[in-house]
């Protein structure tokens, strides 16, 4: 297209032009072909419709020599998302500061409320930012707590978080408190009174992965926020691992804070991401960075971070439109699905431990598996040695295994292999 029309489109991408659009004819047709064919079908019958799937497949431009089974570390974009993405560049290498400026920037309020649609939560409440780290680092520097304060967090959360508030306890002299967990966990009420046993009358936040990173548990989020808020602790919830894998919203937890990334499961352009503060929080939290109000209750004060990757937000838009065609229900539903595809044909084998639930409320995509004798760094080298299936080794707290993350392009055959390389390590 020439630069007109397409800079036209890049100013409107972001408020819902259908990404079927953006594709090539055939793509675009033969997509519609399927949404027509599955109309009407239940979540969990198009989960296991290969057909389909294989077609979504064929929009990543998957390795054909690496099987890569580490999603949760970072997600390929589809084609779409690329193609927007390699555009944007482009354009703004042409006049930077005219391109990125001027026009990409015109697309930030209109893809601010895509976002916020998408997480169920008012446009005023979403700073765009390029990773969880970022956004949850913001908060945990931001609030005001002072020395004596205490904060309930979890073994098991994301050590970039468990490092900041560590940082603040040396900082500050605030006090934490914290709760381990015995993986797999598939009892609400034992989740929730762990946590609520760490709450003292000094406790000011309580601090929530909603889905941890190591394993894939879920926790009951909302339920740990309702009991915390009873208790009148502020509520601060790590979305990074279950925004746009599974189907909720923000508003569904309760949370006073979230934060999430937009390159894992919604496979947006790498570093973009976005936080979310409820609106008369957003005063109360001081802006990282050199926001010319830092105490004001505005969420823009939290996005003068500089000159950023316009490019790369601006092709987020287009991840949400690849996110909504295949629809939410169903992509969770599919990863469900092949998760439990090569759990189930593994669980029995001898020297096997999952840490991971197969209970629907506590696991999704991600799981982890360990095999005695052999450390998780060890297991993970060796399914890339012999079969080149790229994982994660973890070895965390109590937990000793690789963590195997499929994503909507994985397939069946790609699982049947990762079954039989097991069987061969074992």
């Amino acid at each position: 297209m020439n630069r007109k029309s397409f800079l036209k489109r890049t100013a409107l991408a972001t408020a819902g032009i259908s990404l079927l659009d953006w594709m090539k004819p055939s793509e675009a047709e033969a997509f519609q072909f399927h949404l027509n064919r599955l109309e009407g079908k239940e979540p969990q019958q198009v989960a296991s419709d290969e057909d389909f799937w294989h077609f979504i497949r064929q929009q990543y431009t998957t390795s054909p020599n690496i099987i890569n089974l580490n999603n949760g570390g970072v997600s390929p974009q589809p084609k779409p998302v690329q193609e927007a993405h390699i555009r944007n560049y482009q354009y703004c290498n042409e006049a930077p500061s005219y391109y990125m400026w001027r026009i990409l920037d015109q697309g930030r309020e209109p893809l601010r409320e895509r976002i916020a649609k998408l997480a169920g939560v008012s446009p005023l409440e979403i700073a765009i930012n390029r990773n969880t780290t970022e956004g949850l680092n913001t908060i945990i520097f931001g609030l005001n707590l002072k020395a004596g304060d205490e904060v309930v967090l979890c073994k098991y959360d994301y050590p970039n978080m468990m490092n900041a508030w560590k940082q603040r306890e040396k900082r500050d002299g605030i006090k934490l408190n914290w709760v381990d967990l015995q993986l797999p966990e598939e009892n609400d009420e034992a989740i929730i009174k762990k946590y609520e046993a760490a709450i003292t009358p000094r406790t000011k936040i309580v601090h929530v992965t909603h889905m941890i990173n190591w394993t894939g548990q879920v926790l009951p989020a909302r339920k740990i926020a309702d009991m915390a808020h009873k208790k009148g602790c502020e509520v601060i919830v790590d979305g990074s691992h279950s925004f746009a894998h599974l189907t909720y919203s923000i508003t569904d937890l309760d949370c006073d804070y979230y934060a999430t990334s937009l390159h894992k499961w919604l496979c947006a352009p790498f570093g973009t991401g976005f936080m979310f503060i409820k609106k008369d929080k957003i005063k109360n939290v001081w802006a990282l960075l050199s926001a010319p109000i830092p105490d004001a209750d505005n969420i823009g004060k939290f996005e003068a971070i500089g000159t950023r990757s316009f490019a790369a937000e601006m092709a987020i838009g287009n991840a949400i439109d690849f996110q909504l065609l295949i629809g939410n229900e169903r992509k969770e539903a599919r990863l469900r699905y092949l998760k439990n595809y090569w759990c189930e044909k593994v669980k029995h084998l001898p020297k096997v431990k999952l840490y991971t639930s197969l209970q629907p409320a506590y696991s999704c995509a991600i799981a982890t598996i360990g095999i005695d004798g052999i450390k998780g760094g060890e297991l993970s080298n060796a399914l890339f040695e012999k079969a080149k299936i790229h994982t994660t080794g973890i070895e965390h707290e109590a937990v000793n295994g690789a963590r195997i993350t499929p994503h909507v392009y994985t397939t069946t055959e790609d699982l049947d292999k990762l079954i039989d390389t097991i069987k061969t390590i074992l």
